[in-house]
Protein backbone atom coordinates (compact mmCIF):
# COMPACT_ATOMS: atom_id res chain seq x y z
CA UNK A 1 0.00 0.00 0.00
CA UNK A 2 1.69 3.77 -0.95
CA UNK A 3 1.88 6.16 1.73
CA UNK A 4 -0.93 8.29 2.23
CA UNK A 5 0.91 11.48 1.25
CA UNK A 6 2.07 9.93 -2.39
CA UNK A 7 1.78 11.64 -5.40
CA UNK A 8 1.21 8.47 -7.59
CA UNK A 9 -1.47 5.84 -5.98
CA UNK A 10 -1.19 2.40 -7.96
CA UNK A 11 -3.56 -0.69 -7.01
CA UNK A 12 -4.87 -3.55 -8.79
CA UNK A 13 -8.37 -5.13 -8.14
CA UNK A 14 -9.06 -8.99 -8.41
CA UNK A 15 -10.24 -8.41 -12.07
CA UNK A 16 -6.74 -7.53 -12.74
CA UNK A 17 -7.45 -3.76 -13.13
CA UNK A 18 -4.97 -1.26 -12.49
CA UNK A 19 -5.76 1.88 -11.02
CA UNK A 20 -3.18 4.78 -11.38
CA UNK A 21 -4.06 8.20 -9.60
CA UNK A 22 -2.12 10.89 -10.47
CA UNK A 23 -2.84 12.83 -6.83
CA UNK A 24 -0.92 15.57 -6.41
CA UNK A 25 -3.13 18.32 -5.23
CA UNK A 26 -0.98 20.92 -4.06
CA UNK A 27 1.31 20.25 -7.09
CA UNK A 28 -1.82 20.44 -9.54
CA UNK A 29 -0.65 16.94 -10.71
CA UNK A 30 2.31 19.23 -12.63
CA UNK A 31 5.67 16.83 -13.86
CA UNK A 32 7.96 18.59 -11.13
CA UNK A 33 10.77 15.64 -10.64
CA UNK A 34 9.29 14.38 -7.42
CA UNK A 35 6.24 13.68 -9.44
CA UNK A 36 8.13 12.25 -12.42
CA UNK A 37 10.39 10.73 -9.88
CA UNK A 38 7.30 8.53 -8.48
CA UNK A 39 5.42 8.24 -11.67
CA UNK A 40 8.28 6.61 -13.09
CA UNK A 41 8.51 3.28 -11.73
CA UNK A 42 4.76 2.43 -11.50
CA UNK A 43 4.84 2.74 -15.02
CA UNK A 44 7.91 0.57 -14.75
CA UNK A 45 5.86 -1.57 -12.70
CA UNK A 46 2.71 -1.49 -15.18
CA UNK A 47 4.63 -2.43 -18.13
CA UNK A 48 6.30 -5.60 -16.60
CA UNK A 49 3.57 -7.24 -14.25
CA UNK A 50 2.07 -10.63 -15.66
CA UNK A 51 -0.99 -10.34 -13.85
CA UNK A 52 -2.50 -7.12 -15.19
CA UNK A 53 -5.23 -6.56 -18.07
CA UNK A 54 -6.14 -3.52 -18.50
CA UNK A 55 -4.72 0.12 -17.19
CA UNK A 56 -7.21 3.31 -16.11
CA UNK A 57 -5.64 6.29 -15.74
CA UNK A 58 -6.99 9.37 -13.36
CA UNK A 59 -6.16 12.51 -12.15
CA UNK A 60 -8.27 14.46 -9.56
CA UNK A 61 -11.00 15.24 -10.37
CA UNK A 62 -10.05 18.92 -10.97
CA UNK A 63 -6.65 18.11 -12.58
CA UNK A 64 -6.02 15.26 -14.74
CA UNK A 65 -2.06 16.50 -15.33
CA UNK A 66 -0.99 20.41 -15.70
CA UNK A 67 2.05 19.36 -17.78
CA UNK A 68 5.69 20.83 -16.69
CA UNK A 69 6.22 22.97 -13.57
CA UNK A 70 7.80 26.11 -14.32
CA UNK A 71 11.13 24.74 -12.27
CA UNK A 72 11.50 21.67 -15.47
CA UNK A 73 10.68 24.59 -17.70
CA UNK A 74 13.18 27.38 -16.84
CA UNK A 75 15.58 24.47 -16.60
CA UNK A 76 15.29 23.47 -19.78
CA UNK A 77 15.32 27.29 -20.97
CA UNK A 78 18.95 26.90 -19.14
CA UNK A 79 19.97 24.06 -21.03
CA UNK A 80 20.38 22.37 -17.60
CA UNK A 81 18.52 19.16 -18.53
CA UNK A 82 17.86 18.44 -21.99
CA UNK A 83 14.34 17.87 -23.19
CA UNK A 84 15.13 14.02 -24.50
CA UNK A 85 15.37 13.43 -20.45
CA UNK A 86 11.43 13.20 -20.26
CA UNK A 87 10.60 10.07 -21.64
CA UNK A 88 7.17 9.66 -20.08
CA UNK A 89 5.05 9.18 -23.40
CA UNK A 90 7.10 6.31 -24.02
CA UNK A 91 6.75 4.63 -20.88
CA UNK A 92 3.26 4.76 -21.48
CA UNK A 93 3.41 3.84 -25.09
CA UNK A 94 5.26 0.61 -23.63
CA UNK A 95 2.86 -0.75 -21.97
CA UNK A 96 1.44 -3.93 -23.32
CA UNK A 97 -1.90 -4.12 -22.04
CA UNK A 98 -4.92 -1.13 -22.87
CA UNK A 99 -5.00 1.66 -21.34
CA UNK A 100 -7.64 4.04 -20.60
CA UNK A 101 -7.78 7.84 -19.87
CA UNK A 102 -10.15 9.16 -17.40
CA UNK A 103 -9.71 12.66 -17.75
CA UNK A 104 -12.44 14.65 -15.85
CA UNK A 105 -10.37 17.12 -14.92
CA UNK A 106 -7.91 19.78 -16.85
CA UNK A 107 -4.86 18.48 -19.55
CA UNK A 108 -2.96 21.25 -20.22
CA UNK A 109 0.48 20.75 -22.62
CA UNK A 110 2.80 17.39 -21.46
CA UNK A 111 -0.64 16.26 -19.43
CA UNK A 112 -2.75 16.27 -22.80
CA UNK A 113 0.10 14.62 -24.23
CA UNK A 114 0.08 11.46 -21.61
CA UNK A 115 -3.74 11.27 -22.06
CA UNK A 116 -2.74 10.99 -25.84
CA UNK A 117 -0.60 8.00 -25.21
CA UNK A 118 -3.54 6.21 -23.72
CA UNK A 119 -5.57 4.06 -26.05
CA UNK A 120 -9.18 5.61 -24.72
CA UNK A 121 -9.35 8.46 -23.27
CA UNK A 122 -12.72 10.50 -21.68
CA UNK A 123 -12.70 13.64 -21.13
CA UNK A 124 -15.37 16.19 -18.88
CA UNK A 125 -17.56 18.30 -20.57
CA UNK A 126 -17.05 20.90 -17.65
CA UNK A 127 -12.90 20.55 -18.06
CA UNK A 128 -10.47 22.24 -20.69
CA UNK A 129 -7.77 20.85 -22.49
CA UNK A 130 -4.76 22.59 -24.61
CA UNK A 131 -1.63 22.14 -26.10
CA UNK A 132 -0.28 25.40 -24.44
CA UNK A 133 3.77 24.83 -25.60
CA UNK A 134 3.33 27.63 -27.90
CA UNK A 135 1.99 29.77 -25.49
CA UNK A 136 5.09 29.83 -23.88
CA UNK A 137 7.54 30.36 -27.02
CA UNK A 138 8.53 26.52 -27.98
CA UNK A 139 7.61 23.93 -30.10
CA UNK A 140 5.28 21.09 -28.72
CA UNK A 141 7.11 17.89 -27.00
CA UNK A 142 6.18 14.42 -25.31
CA UNK A 143 5.41 13.26 -29.07
CA UNK A 144 2.17 15.21 -29.29
CA UNK A 145 3.00 16.66 -32.24
CA UNK A 146 1.77 13.28 -33.65
CA UNK A 147 0.20 11.53 -30.78
CA UNK A 148 -2.87 13.97 -30.70
CA UNK A 149 -4.06 12.74 -33.88
CA UNK A 150 -5.18 9.70 -32.50
CA UNK A 151 -7.72 10.98 -30.47
CA UNK A 152 -8.22 14.44 -32.97
CA UNK A 153 -8.31 14.76 -36.92
CA UNK A 154 -4.59 16.71 -38.16
CA UNK A 155 -6.48 19.65 -38.57
CA UNK A 156 -7.90 19.86 -35.25
CA UNK A 157 -4.19 18.43 -33.53
CA UNK A 158 -2.82 21.33 -35.48
CA UNK A 159 -5.47 24.00 -34.51
CA UNK A 160 -4.65 23.37 -31.16
CA UNK A 161 -0.72 23.24 -31.37
CA UNK A 162 -0.35 26.43 -33.18
CA UNK A 163 -2.94 28.29 -31.09
CA UNK A 164 -2.45 26.86 -27.81
CA UNK A 165 -6.07 27.95 -26.75
CA UNK A 166 -7.74 26.35 -23.66
CA UNK A 167 -11.20 24.03 -24.89
CA UNK A 168 -13.39 22.96 -23.03
CA UNK A 169 -14.57 19.18 -23.11
CA UNK A 170 -18.15 20.17 -24.27
CA UNK A 171 -17.17 22.33 -27.01
CA UNK A 172 -15.24 19.61 -28.77
CA UNK A 173 -18.21 17.09 -29.14
CA UNK A 174 -18.64 16.40 -32.13
CA UNK A 175 -15.11 17.43 -33.34
CA UNK A 176 -12.50 14.40 -32.22
CA UNK A 177 -12.39 10.59 -32.37
CA UNK A 178 -12.29 10.70 -28.58
CA UNK A 179 -14.55 7.64 -26.87
CA UNK A 180 -16.70 9.85 -24.82
CA UNK A 181 -17.07 13.01 -23.57
CA UNK A 182 -19.36 12.99 -20.51
CA UNK A 183 -20.09 15.45 -17.32
CA UNK A 184 -17.48 15.01 -15.19
CA UNK A 185 -19.49 13.47 -12.68
CA UNK A 186 -19.63 10.18 -15.28
CA UNK A 187 -16.40 10.08 -16.22
CA UNK A 188 -14.68 7.35 -13.94
CA UNK A 189 -17.81 5.25 -13.93
CA UNK A 190 -17.56 4.79 -17.47
CA UNK A 191 -13.83 4.59 -17.20
CA UNK A 192 -14.62 1.58 -15.00
CA UNK A 193 -17.09 0.02 -17.06
CA UNK A 194 -14.83 -0.51 -20.02
CA UNK A 195 -12.20 -1.71 -18.10
CA UNK A 196 -14.05 -4.64 -16.54
CA UNK A 197 -15.49 -5.28 -20.25
CA UNK A 198 -11.61 -5.34 -21.22
CA UNK A 199 -11.04 -7.35 -18.19
CA UNK A 200 -13.05 -10.02 -19.04
CA UNK A 201 -10.74 -10.89 -21.91
CA UNK A 202 -7.54 -13.47 -21.88
CA UNK A 203 -4.52 -11.42 -21.36
CA UNK A 204 -2.56 -13.06 -24.22
CA UNK A 205 -5.24 -11.74 -26.30
CA UNK A 206 -5.25 -8.31 -24.81
CA UNK A 207 -1.57 -7.94 -24.81
CA UNK A 208 -1.11 -9.59 -28.83
CA UNK A 209 -4.05 -6.61 -30.09
CA UNK A 210 -2.37 -3.89 -27.68
CA UNK A 211 0.79 -4.75 -29.92
CA UNK A 212 -0.69 -4.52 -32.91
CA UNK A 213 -3.05 -1.63 -32.81
CA UNK A 214 -0.34 0.28 -31.08
CA UNK A 215 2.25 0.07 -33.50
CA UNK A 216 1.72 2.81 -35.63
CA UNK A 217 1.88 5.09 -33.12
CA UNK A 218 4.97 3.57 -31.27
CA UNK A 219 6.42 4.15 -34.59
CA UNK A 220 5.36 7.75 -35.01
CA UNK A 221 6.69 8.53 -31.60
CA UNK A 222 9.79 7.31 -32.05
CA UNK A 223 10.36 9.48 -35.67
CA UNK A 224 8.62 12.25 -33.90
CA UNK A 225 10.34 12.30 -31.05
CA UNK A 226 13.66 12.84 -32.57
CA UNK A 227 12.20 15.74 -34.57
CA UNK A 228 10.52 17.03 -31.44
CA UNK A 229 14.06 17.72 -29.63
CA UNK A 230 15.57 19.54 -32.73
CA UNK A 231 13.03 21.69 -32.81
CA UNK A 232 13.29 22.24 -28.84
CA UNK A 233 17.06 22.71 -29.32
CA UNK A 234 16.21 25.44 -31.66
CA UNK A 235 13.10 27.29 -29.86
CA UNK A 236 15.06 26.86 -26.65
CA UNK A 237 18.01 28.65 -27.86
CA UNK A 238 15.85 32.13 -27.85
CA UNK A 239 16.95 34.17 -25.19
CA UNK A 240 13.53 35.67 -25.07
CA UNK A 241 11.74 32.43 -24.30
CA UNK A 242 12.58 32.10 -20.64
CA UNK A 243 11.00 35.67 -19.90
CA UNK A 244 7.84 34.22 -22.35
CA UNK A 245 7.68 31.63 -20.15
CA UNK A 246 7.93 33.52 -16.91
CA UNK A 247 4.93 35.99 -18.31
CA UNK A 248 2.92 32.83 -19.93
CA UNK A 249 2.91 30.31 -17.50
CA UNK A 250 -0.31 28.85 -16.53
CA UNK A 251 -0.28 28.59 -12.50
Amino acid sequence: MPPSNALIQLSIDSNSIAYLKMQDVVGKNALSAPFIEELMPVLEELKNNPSIKVVLMSGTSDIFCSGADMETLIKLCKREIKPVDIILSKMMLDIPVPVIAAMEGHAIGGGLAIGACADMAILGEESRYGCSFMNMGFTPGMGITKLLEHFMSPAMAQEMQYTGNFYQGKSLIGKTNLNYILPKAEVQEKAESLALAIAEKPRKALTVLKRYQSMERRKLFEETYSIETMMHELTFNEEEILKIIQENYVR
